[in-house]
């Protein structure tokens, strides 16, 4: 394969003008070898043949399409591309993080799955996140989020490695090189970036290294200026001369639990930041697990999505179980989307009481999947009055699909998961597919940069519950996994790719997967029109969070059904969207069809191989 680095800088640099709908857009430099970037073009929808590619940014993706034009394959490509958001979406995803790999084989018409979720160290105790000081757990922003007891051992570099040995055709280092180039050389801020560090600064201010990284000069990085990384090249660079053994031994193995166990605090920060429990046998002992994906099948369609850990497939697939007992195609728009928010709320209140790491909690995946269980759920939604939420978890020990349907012990839960983390779509010329979430938890993670290595930890523990039950499966526990709500999900029709969809957003991205299919399947909407969408999310609570475009457009529809709203927005970032999906629709005449968002997180980038044959 010709040298990638040089390869992209030529394509980024031929490319630069084209911005029109279907074409491949990318990022511009003056020449192939000028290492200053220009302005950077996105465009949200791309249509064409030989490949495609979906994500938040247009280095990401034209790396992938780099790797694809290349005669790599879409999981050589998804690695390139999550590489290169590890630089450019520094606060959603890199290697001090974790995530699930989602991969349709088009030789063999499989999925398969990586689970490659954070893991508790062993020393961590089930009181970890009380303070000793008080007694009592502690604030859990921005206190116990800015921590290194927050941080869980990470598993993105082994889903890189896994993923190639199992279904890519490059070694790692190859994969790499688009990263390493981008790290090297720089990316051109936008105001998206701008306002995440604004919004991490205090936290960031509590840490030299990640403030000497982030903070120039006391401020974020200004709007059109161009971030260079060369710690993290270097850090890649090791990574492709060494492999995993380089991150999870030997001399950045230590650099990591020093940074966790003795946190690298400035002499101004007022925050505790909590030390964590990691050693380096924890890092050593890491495994990305392959694993069956979970299956539903939905008016004809055959969706697959992440077994837990994640709660993604339980709860997208149950969900779309209760739904397909009616029929929304044929509803007016405001009774299928009350449909669709009570579906989502049953859901939700089983996905509390019985679904954490199947390793530690026997978790009913087959059972919480079965449309006859979805069925007898079904019976509690009243087409005409949403249900007094919250609405108790079914009996999964006893069901035959009829009305009445009995209840369990409602779960005791607070949701923790944060909006953050990052997704990419991707096809290949051959008909492979990946859909991949990979995350560091909330914006900006813990806060900690491993110093001198450009890179931010996860804190992905907060996933746990924050106060210890021993009826709860999502309890903190040594080794385990804190329970995910991620939802990389692939359908297939008559046993071929139809489409691939995820999207960040904590807890709503389960919702905002589910939405997005209801409105492609059933409601008719094209794949681009249905990301962009106005999204509500019903987490089995009393009031439905929702975007300010959903409320216009249809809250006064909504309210004679009983549903209230609250407008989305949370306490880590000043943001009010929910999600940032990815996309492709695969059409019966051979195009496929990329999809990224207009407008979330400043819009994303969708590209193709080739726009005409």
């Amino acid at each position: 394969m010709p040298n990638v680095r040089s390869r992209i800088a030529a394509l980024t640099a031929a490319l630069a003008m084209s911005v029109t709908s279907g074409a491949v857009a990318a990022p511009a430099f003056a020449d192939p070898g000028d290492s200053v970037p220009h302005e950077i073009k996105k465009t949200a929808t791309a249509t064409g043949y030989g490949g495609a590619v979906s994500t938040v940014d247009p280095e990401a993706s034209a790396a992938a399409i780099e790797i694809l034009r290349d005669g790599g394959n879409a999981a050589d490509a998804a690695v390139a591309a999550a590489a290169t958001l590890g630089v450019t979406e520094p606060y959603s995803a890199g290697i001090g993080g974790g995530g699930y790999f989602v991969f349709y084989n088009a030789r063999n018409g499989r999925v398969g799955t990586i689970d490659a979720r954070e893991t508790a160290p062993e020393a961590m105790p089930n009181d970890a996140f009380i303070d000793p000081a008080t007694g009592k757990p502690y604030n859990f922003t921005p206190e116990l989020v800015t921590s290194g007891v927050s941080v869980g051992v990470p598993g993105t570099p082994a889903t890189w490695e896994r993923a190639l040995k199992r279904w890519g055709t490059l070694d790692l280092d190859e994969a790499l090189e688009p990263a390493i180039d981008v790290a090297s050389r720089g990316f051109l801020v936008d105001e998206t970036f701008r306002q995440q560090t604004l919004d991490n600064k205090v936290r960031f201010e509590a840490f030299t290294s990640t403030s000497s990284l982030f903070l120039p000069e006391g401020d974020a990085p200004a709007v059109g200026s161009v971030f260079q990384n060369p710690d993290l090249a270097a850090t890649y660079e090791l990574l492709a001369k060494e492999g995993t053994d380089g991150f999870y031994g030997g001399p950045l193995a230590d650099e990591i639990v020093s940074a966790v166990q003795a946190p690298p605090k400035s002499d101004t920060t007022t925050l505790p930041v909590p030390a964590g429990h990691m050693t380096t046998k924890d890092l050593a002992a890491y495994r990305a697990l392959d694993q069956a994906p979970t299956h539903v099948e939905y008016r004809g369609l055959d969706i697959y999505g992440m077994a837990p850990s994640s709660s993604g497939g339980t709860t997208v697939g149950e969900a779309l179980n209760i739904l397909d007992t009616s029929n929304l195609a044929e509803m007016s728009r405001p009774a299928a989307l009350h449909h669709y928010l009570e579906a989502s709320a049953l859901a939700f209140a089983d996905r509390a009481k019985y679904v954490g790491d199947p390793a530690f909690v026997d978790v009913p995946t087959d059972e919480l999947t079965d449309p006859l269980f979805g069925k007898e759920r079904a019976c509690q939604i009243n087409p005409a009055e949403a249900a007094t939420k919250p609405v108790a978890p079914g009996d999964i020990s006893s069901y035959d699909g009829a009305c009445p349907a009995a209840a369990a012990a409602p779960a005791d839960e607070t949701d923790t998961e944060n909006i953050s983390t990052t997704n990419l779509t991707v096809a290949d010329r051959w008909g492979n597919v990946v859909e991949y979430t990979l995350t560091i938890e909330q914006t900006g993670g813990s806060g900690i940069v491993v110093p001198g290595r450009g890179f931010l930890l996860n804190n992905e523990l907060t996933d746990f519950s924050t106060v210890y039950s021993p009826t709860d499966p999502n309890r903190i526990e040594p080794g385990k996994r804190p329970r995910s709500s991620m939802s990389p999900t692939i359908i297939l029709k008559d046993g071929d790719p139809y489409l691939a969809l995820g999207s960040p957003g904590g807890s709503t991205i389960i919702t905002t997967v589910l939405q997005t299919i209801v409105n492609r399947v059933d409601l008719g909407m094209s794949i681009s029109d249905a990301v962009a969408e106005p999204r509500a999310a019903q987490r089995n609570t009393a009031n439905v969070t929702a975007e300010p475009g959903f409320i216009e457009a249809y809250g006064s529809q909504l309210t004679p059904y009983g549903h209230a709203f609250t407008p989305s927005g949370d306490a880590f970032t000043s943001a009010a969207e929910i999600g940032a999906a990815t996309a492709i629709e695969f059409l019966p005449d051979g195009r496929t069809v990329a999809a990224a968002e207009p407008v979330r997180r400043g819009g994303g980038s969708a590209m193709v191989v080739n726009p005409s044959r």
